[in-house]
């Protein structure tokens, strides 16, 4: 494959600059030689595959981490926080995709936490609402107000509170981590609103998401990743998405959504005027042997509650679950027994255990085949699990690595690879595509259809598949 020729455009006016940044972990090198500025007034998007540097980037520059190579220079004096908190006094601000509130505490708590006013060792309650009604004023949001805990609030406006928490100590670097995966649609306008007019109060902004579309929609340049190497700083307008995700893999991605040749079979999963205690209030479908099945809607309108509930986690109030011959409420692990798995959205509270070794954590939930009298192995899981890092991609250094020390993306794959290890007949996948990249989408998206597919050719059973 031919790389699109682009020519490095840097910042009008450096605010922030990284230079040669390098950074290792053991013998994985994350990071090697990166350049990287962002301008005042500019948003400069961050864009690569999931393992390609760019949380590791990102967390240099907010303290999280200690860079072994290279310099970092702030309004042209130097910058080498010593930890998140440090960055923030230094008015650098990061907002994680997985959002690092309190919530049992309020807003204005929440804003200001580790850098409230005090005078005597006594915290001045007064200055506090102030500032956090400062901050607040960005939004435009008078909902949200400082006294309200903040797990009372949704997500969005959870969100908006991460980004006071910067305004309140007078960020001039911003960092946004994925900030639109888990948004609607409205919301995600909103936020996009609320960036632009940032960007026109002389904040520099660093954009970090997969999709694309909105890279091109609110950002101004765009520097790309690959394998902890810049392969390319540009104008967003001076590259097609075709030629972003070509830099970002390395070769071409002829297909995102492969579509194989499909015979829905026999049903396999029957719902009849489904209720859960609150969602849903009635669903009724069908799923056959052989079909995906898509369920979507706007958020909160009750797609993760379906599928809870036909799981067993959530309770059910009326209604009729069939699953093959089996008719009934049942346990999580019954079904899983009954060749049923689930992969959840919020894959870190619900989906992993990120302690535990990728061998460990593939092979949870089907321990058998291991070894003699019910002994397990290492070798044998070993052999297992590699299977799936090399069919999923997965980027791990071995079987035995912490799922915590992989990427986000990795993560989701270490969560499906345990369904595809158990080998159930139906898959209930919600949101398996949130928060990876183009590539990882794609082979995901191609392993759901060789599960279905009759030209899947593995000799297995086609399987059945729910997806959000």
């Amino acid at each position: 494959m031919v790389e699109p020729e682009i020519t490095a455009v840097p910042a009008a006016t450096p605010r922030l600059e990284m230079q040669g940044i390098t950074k290792r972990f053991g013998a994985t090198l994350a990071l090697e030689e990166v350049d990287f500025s962002v301008g005042a007034g500019e948003i400069h998007a961050l864009v690569g595959e999931n393992g390609a540097g760019k949380s590791t980037l990102v967390k240099i520059l907010s303290g999280a981490h200690q860079p072994d190579g290279g310099a970092m220079t702030l309004d042209g004096k130097p910058f080498q926080p010593r930890n998140p908190l440090d960055a923030r006094r230094q008015h650098v601000g990061m907002i994680y995709q997985e959002l690092s509130l309190a919530p049992h505490l309020t807003v204005e708590e929440n804003i200001l936490l580790g850098m409230e006013p005090h005078r005597y060792g006594w915290i001045r309650w007064r200055e506090v609402r102030d500032r956090a009604l400062e901050a607040l004023a960005q939004f435009d949001r008078p909902e949200i107000r400082p006294d309200m805990k903040v797990g009372d609030l949704s997500l969005s406006a959870q969100q908006l509170v991460e980004i006071g928490r910067s305004l309140a100590v007078g960020c001039r670097v911003l960092i946004l981590d994925e900030p639109t995966s888990s948004l609607s649609h409205e919301d995600i306008e909103r936020l996009f609103e609320i960036i632009r007019r940032l960007k026109g109060q002389g904040l520099s902004i660093i954009y970090i998401s997969h999709f694309l579309e909105e890279v091109q929609a609110i950002a101004d340049r765009l520097t790309v990743l690959r394998d902890g190497a810049v392969v390319g700083t540009s104008e967003v307008g001076d590259l097609t998405p075709h030629e972003i995700v070509a830099l970002m893999v390395g070769h071409e991605v002829s297909e995102l959504y492969p579509r194989s040749n499909r015979e829905a079979q026999a049903p396999i999963l029957e719902i009849k005027d489904l209720g859960g205690m609150q969602k849903p209030q009635s669903a009724s479908l069908t799923l056959h042997r052989g079909e995906v099945l898509g369920i979507f809607g706007l958020i909160g309108a009750g797609r993760t509650e379906l599928l809870r509930a036909i799981f067993g986690l959530d309770p059910v109030r009326r209604g009729q679950i069939k699953i093959g011959v089996h008719l009934g409420p049942r346990s999580p692990m019954q079904r899983w027994l009954r060749g049923r798995g689930m992969l959840r959205e919020e894959r870190k509270a619900e989906g992993l255990a990120l302690t535990l070794s990728i061998a460990d954590k593939v092979t949870s939930s089907k321990l058998t085949g291991f070894g003699p009298l019910g002994l397990v192995l290492p070798q044998r899981q070993h052999t297992a699990t590699d299977k799936w890092i090399k069919r999923l991609a997965i980027r791990a250094t071995h079987p035995g690595q912490r799922v915590g020390d992989l990427s986000g993306g990795n993560q989701q794959k270490v969560a499906l690879a345990r369904l595809l290890q158990h080998d159930v007949d139906v898959l209930l996948l919600d949101e398996p595509t949130r928060g990876i990249d183009v590539a990882a989408k794609a082979k995901i998206y191609q392993v759901i259809d060789d599960l279905a597919s009759a030209s899947a050719g593995d000799g297995q059973p086609r399987k059945a598949t729910i997806r959000i």
